[in-house]
């Protein structure tokens, strides 16, 4: 039987991963968020009853490995299609045969792929802070291999089964807690600080992280939920999305260039190293997102962007929705 608190109902839905654990608040069309990382469902929590008073069913999951979600064994069990499969299911499992998706940082990325390949259930895609780049040149690792000189890009520091949990599963409180300042606005490194996204030689990631306060949308009881999740679940499910990299890229190879179609939007923050690393992507839009309704880049905002500025996001989010086609 789903839980029930106050107006918001957990439940464990059946997927090809065993069970997803799903958080829904509303009556009305279906919306499907998706989080990324070092998250879960909780990141959603200002969008749930802002998507429901708005007359909408909102539904927040715990990808594959993440929280009160399944999570199988093996780096193969985290391929983007059994991913894509999972929010499908999840769909389906709350009686609906369509939805809207949308995802933030790696959610962003997987509700992408799920519009992509799955067309006949997601009918337009919402994603923050990290644009969509269809599949195409070299494999990932080859490329992110190239990236940092004698530094070590942090996607690749994270292939290694075991070696980013070394670093983080001691202190997974004290990691996290750098880990959300790094890519806050408020918290960020300077400019011309050593950037925390790479490694150095023998080094590790918290190494470069701040070590002042909290960002300001990180209160103790938010960091408490994150933490004690990952304190009981590890690592190593959320980091397998990073290792399976590759297996995507021969998975989708008949999405090669492909653009997204369905309706779409796109939010960013303007201080994220995601949406100006990878501006070429978002230059790109007219011909990858054809079916974009609205782009906007948050000034003075860093990675969290729903967490970060909540009131906008909803805001933006609620606009969207109401201009989709019914």
């Amino acid at each position: 039987m789903p839980q029930q608190t106050a107006d918001v109902t957990h439940r464990l839905v059946p997927s090809p991963a065993g069970r997803i654990h799903v958080v829904e608040q509303g009556e009305g069309p279906l919306v499907l968020l998706v989080h990324g990382f070092p998250e879960g469902w909780y990141s959603w929590r200002h969008q749930l009853p802002a998507l429901a008073a708005a007359g909408y069913r909102a539904a927040a999951l715990d990808v594959r490995g993440y929280g009160r979600s399944s999570r199988p064994e093996g780096t193969d069990a985290y391929r983007m299609l059994h991913l894509v499969e999972d929010n499908a299911a999840v769909v389906h499992a709350l009686g609906e045969q369509t939805a809207v998706i949308v995802g933030h940082d790696w959610g962003a990325t997987i509700a992408a792929d799920s519009a992509l390949v799955r067309p006949d259930v997601f009918r337009a895609v919402g994603l923050l802070s990290v644009p969509y780049a269809p599949r195409g040149g070299p494999r990932p690792t080859e490329i992110f291999a190239q990236m940092g000189g004698e530094d070590e890009f942090y996607v690749s520091y994270f292939q290694q089964p075991g070696r980013a949990e070394a670093e983080i599963e001691p202190d997974v409180r004290g990691w996290l807690r750098g880990f959300y300042a790094a890519l806050s606005a408020d918290t960020m490194p300077a400019p011309g600080a050593p950037t925390p996204h790479f490694v150095s030689p023998a080094g590790t990631l918290r190494e470069r992280f701040p070590t002042g306060p909290r960002p300001v949308w990180l209160s103790a009881e938010d960091l408490d939920v994150y933490a004690g999740e990952f304190e009981r679940t590890g690592l190593t499910g959320a980091l397998n999305r990073y290792r399976t990299m590759d297996r995507d890229w021969e998975d989708l190879a008949d999405f090669d260039g492909a653009p997204i179609t369905q309706p779409s939007l796109f939010l960013g923050g303007g201080l994220d190293p995601s949406t100006t690393w990878m501006s070429d992507a978002i230059k790109a839009f007219p011909a990858t997102l054809p079916g974009l309704l609205a782009c906007h880049l948050l000034d003075g905002c860093g990675h969290w962007i729903q967490q970060e500025r909540p009131d906008e996001t909803n805001r933006l989010l609620i606009e969207w929705l109401a201009a989709l086609p019914a």
